[in-house]
């Protein structure tokens, strides 16, 4: 894992690209690589690569990069890592490739110098790859399947300028920063920005499963190698037969994400999906599993201390605890701001920050995580929710004429507001009679009634042609259209492995355990188990009140009954509580006095009364005003500072 950037000049007369620029971009993320740090001056000056070395697989120099291949006319830049490199790397040397190190850095050249653009079909794992090709004079950028790892750039007169992080690209002097007010919009919704778009006007992300290619001419084209779709053929095997398949290639992927030259371990919750990382990984080593556990002391209800406790007892694990509160929390913000570049709004980016941090002092360099499994396999209590609203109600209600639905949910959205106390409800019911999709994914913290509410008369009036519902419908009218048959499940997994997944959980997991100089790999995101979870059935998944059913059933032969069927959690923090009593107004007056507040976006008396609201304990707004603020703090630091 480490940091990597770069900038091609591809419409220069001469070159005018310089060490010193280069190194300045580049240690801004000392942090993402501590162990070594290199630089290269290509075409003539007109290009230069910036790295920084974390150092995991084959720590001697013979690792560090910029790396070229069998000649000097292709170089590398890469973040992260190769999990069947050596198996590629023997046939690569039976045709003729010469290796001078034992990284997969160097497999990823040698597949480029003999397949060209093709190369990325056959790297599994987690990466940000940039490679200069002299002879074709190109730039060459790809982002792994699943969006692991990050990828930002900037295009603009003759000069693309690329980084693992924002905050890179911003040390190049021909690029000023401003509000890119679109993504904001959608922000208010999904807590982070949607691919390509960043809350930086001129800078943009790769998604998930992409390559981009930048030409002499400057030409730049973006082209998805790989997608999520479920298998065009249904997976034919008894129950059985896919708890053993699901069994493997979780064994397998964990397996693949133990390749490393120095100690790992695990991010331990005491659910299912960190006790089966726990449990499969211990069967696979001689000593014990270093696991580490966050808890809150001012929120014991959040706290899974002694499930994970039992967790490590019962596998013999080296077990680390790390206890934090509200104080950890706000001494750590203006570092979050800094870490995170645009804003990740889930208060989950704080304890994920001391665990990391927590791995790191033991000297623990590399750790597996267990995001991506409740996606896959409808773990989350509204993913069932959203599959009873859609078989019992949705689809049918979806035969109406339109002007039917509106007239119905204009009459029952109040009685279902007043009655339930649930904006939820009421944004539903707005879907339905506005003709939109009923599942936008996992997180929408601002419904477009309430977005209305917030947005400033101006700021509605510049939002008017933009629609968070079009980020959504373009996702889900592709998997309709590219697999007709399959059910509502695959395809809600579907919108969050494009969505919410890479720009929310893996971001977050990337941001903050980079942060401490800490890589973070996902076994549950293995690309052949996504595919392979993607063409189950929705009866295997969802059960009754059970989600992961046949995940779970899968994993009764390493992990006891009810630790897999307790209730589920989840990872959280304490949000409500940091912004009530005296000990919140700190963060309130942060909220409301912030220099953002001139731009005209949002309704400061909408703001207050949310805030009124919340500290009265009429409402939990929690989720809302952590939005609001983190939108506060980074324009403070990134635009206005």
């Amino acid at each position: 894992m480490c940091g990597i950037c770069g900038v091609w000049e591809y419409g220069a007369g001469e070159g005018r690209v310089d060490t010193a620029l280069v190194r300045r971009m580049r240690d801004v993320m000392t942090h993402r690589g501590p162990d070594a740090a290199g630089e290269l001056i290509f075409d003539g000056g007109r290009g230069g690569f910036g790295f920084r070395r974390l150092s995991i697989v084959d720590l001697s120099p013979a690792g560090n990069q910029p790396m070229r291949g069998c000649t000097d006319r292709v170089w590398l830049v890469f973040n992260g890592e190769i999990y069947n490199h050596a198996k590629l790397r023997a046939g690569l040397q039976q045709r003729g490739h010469q290796y001078l190190s034992q990284t997969d850095s160097e497999t990823i050249l040698h597949l480029y110098e003999e397949r060209g653009l093709d190369f990325v079909d056959d790297i599994e794992g987690d990466f940000a790859i940039a490679i200069w090709d002299a002879d074709r004079e190109r730039l060459v950028l790809a982002r792994d399947r699943a969006g692991v790892k990050p990828l930002y750039f900037h295009q603009q007169n003759g000069r693309f300028i690329f980084a693992s992080e924002i905050k890179a690209i911003l040390k190049h002097p021909s690029v000023t920063t401003g509000v890119n007010e679109e993504a904001l919009y959608h922000y208010l919704t999904f807590l982070t920005t949607p691919a390509p778009q960043t809350l930086f006007a001129g800078i943009q992300k790769l998604p998930a499963g992409h390559m981009l290619v930048v030409e002499r001419n400057g030409e730049a084209r973006t082209t998805q190698y790989w997608d999520a779709l479920p298998p065009a053929e249904s997976i034919d095997r008894t129950e059985t037969e896919h708890e053993q398949e699901i069994l493997k290639l979780l064994r397998e992927s964990i397996e693949k994400r133990m390749m490393a030259d120095v100690p790992f371990g695990v991010f331990l919750s005491g659910g299912v999906d960190s006790s089966a990382n726990v449990a499969l990984m211990s069967e696979l080593m001689t000593q014990s599993v270093r696991t580490f556990t966050v808890g809150f002391n001012d929120a014991e209800e959040l706290n899974e201390l002694d499930s994970a406790r039992a967790v490590a007892q019962r596998f013999g694990a080296d077990h680390h605890e790390v206890i934090i509160g509200r104080d950890e929390m706000q001494r750590f913000l203006p570092e979050l701001v800094f870490h995170q570049d645009e804003p990740i709004a889930d208060p989950v980016c704080i304890p994920l920050y001391y665990v990391a941090k927590l791995a790191r002092e033991t000297g623990t360099i590399v750790v597996q995580v267990g995001e991506g499994s409740d996606e896959l396999f409808g773990g989350y209590d509204w993913f069932r929710s959203y599959l009873r609203i859609e078989e019992r109600f949705w689809r049918h209600a979806e035969r109406a004429p339109l002007s039917v639905r509106r007239a119905a949910a204009a009459v029952a959205q109040p009685i279902v507001e007043r009655t339930f106390k649930k904006r939820m409800s009421s944004e539903l019911l707005r879907r339905l009679g506005a003709n939109e999709s009923l599942f936008w994914g996992g997180v929408a913290v601002f419904g477009e009634t309430m977005k209305t509410d917030l947005l400033s008369a101006e700021m509605r009036a510049r939002s008017n042609a933009v629609n968070t519902h079009d980020i959504v419908k373009q996702y889900l009218d592709t998997i309709a259209a590219a697999r007709p048959d399959s059910d509502y499940a695959a395809r809600m997994s579907y919108l969050e492995l494009k969505l919410r997944l890479p720009e929310l959980l893996l971001m977050r997991v990337d941001k903050l355990t980079m942060a401490t100089s800490v890589e973070a790999r996902v076994p549950f995101l293995d690309h052949h188990l996504i595919e392979y979870a993607m063409g189950l059935p929705r009866e295997l998944k969802v059960k009754g009140k059970t989600g992961k059913h046949i995940l779970k059933r899968a994993l009764e032969s390493i992990l006891p009954h009810d630790l897999l069927y307790q209730p589920k959690r989840g990872f959280g923090a304490p949000v409500r509580e940091w912004f009530r009593g005296p000990e919140g107004e700190e963060l309130i007056a942060h909220l409301m006095n912030s220099p953002i507040r001139a731009r005209n976006y949002f309704d400061y008396d909408y703001v207050a009364r949310l805030v009124d609201e919340h500290r009265r304990e009429q409402h939990d707004w929690g989720f809302q005003l952590w939005a609001l603020l983190n939108l506060s703090l980074w324009y403070e630091r990134w635009i206005k500072g």
